[in-house]
């Protein structure tokens, strides 16, 4: 299907096609006689109304957002102690479907969403989130002036992808804050 910015080539198989019938017309002609297929005036106002419009975007079929990590918790204490005071996030919500059932909870800092599970099956423990981030000095210094008494990271200044701050969780997940290299 021609859209209104195959005009010019539209004139020109009008005027080719009116041409084979012996019918002649100019090229300006068969310009004026597209514009009004358009609904417009004169060919002046369609060549107007095809500057201005952007170039048509074909729609992507699959548009993939930010993922969310689920990292598997086995105490809710220890996790918050850990998530909330010595990491700074913020609890966001929290889910059980009963009383005494696994929790699930969303917890989030600067941008940062993690979402922290009870449930056997989510998750394995073990696993290791990677986070670009800016500011890694100031992190470190917030999270040693905490003194938690079960971690003391450092930061590894040759990390893959730049200068590295892992913090091991108390499931024996990770959390790979790293700030590329200048």
């Amino acid at each position: 299907m021609r859209s209104f910015r195959d005009a010019k080539l539209m004139a020109k198989s009008l005027r080719d096609t009116m041409a084979s019938r012996q019918v002649p017309l100019s090229h300006s002609e068969t310009l004026e006689i597209v514009a009004r297929q358009f609904g417009y005036d004169d060919w002046n106002v369609l060549a107007a109304k095809i500057g201005e419009a952007a170039p048509e975007k074909p729609a992507e079929a699959v548009r993939l957002q930010m993922g969310i990590p689920i990292l598997r918790i086995f105490d809710e204490a220890k996790a918050k102690e850990f998530y909330l005071d010595f990491l700074g996030f913020t609890m966001d919500w929290d889910h059980r479907f009963g009383p005494n059932m696994p929790l699930y909870m969303q917890v989030s800092r600067s941008g940062l969403q993690l979402h922290l599970s009870e449930h056997h099956g989510d998750a394995s423990p073990g696993s290791t989130v990677f986070v670009w981030m800016e500011g890694i000095d100031a992190l470190h210094a917030e999270l040693t002036a905490k003194r938690y008494t079960y971690s003391k990271p450092g930061i590894e200044e040759d990390g893959p992808g730049g200068r590295t701050l892992q913090v091991p969780d108390p499931f024996g997940n990770r959390i790979r804050f790293c700030e590329k290299r200048d």
